[in-house]
């Protein structure tokens, strides 16, 4: 026990050490033009990063990735159709259904699926 202890202070030690090391040598520059401009096959860029961008594509994009996720968990649903009853099948997929439209009548409801406001 007091061997695994030593071991452990040792190790940590060691790594501290290192880790304080690295970042003393380090040749870090914050304001390097070249890392801070976006990469666009080593030429300087035509124009802004930061261009402007519609968040109802955003919106409307992160709904479809979060209701795409949630149709992919429907694929053990036809897995266990083999193994359980068709009662008990109807029940599990209805409430995954159920779930599922009461997330989309939210959005909805909070105006997310409207392109225009």
């Amino acid at each position: 026990m007091l061997i695994t202890l030593k071991l452990s202070m040792i190790i940590m030690l060691i790594s501290m050490l290192m880790m304080m090391m690295a970042s003393i040598l380090s040749k870090k520059t914050f304001m390097d033009r070249e890392k801070s401009s976006p990469f666009e096959c080593g030429f300087d860029p035509k124009s802004s990063a930061r261009m402007p961008f519609s968040i109802q594509f955003f919106l409307i994009a992160v709904i479809f990735l979060i209701f795409d996720v949630e149709i992919t968990l429907l694929i053990p649903l036809i897995m266990i159709l083999k193994i359980t009853n068709l009662i008990m099948y109807m029940m599990i997929s209805m409430f995954f259904f159920f779930i599922l439209l009461i997330g989309l009548y939210h959005e909805w409801n909070q105006g997310a699926l409207n392109w225009m406001y």
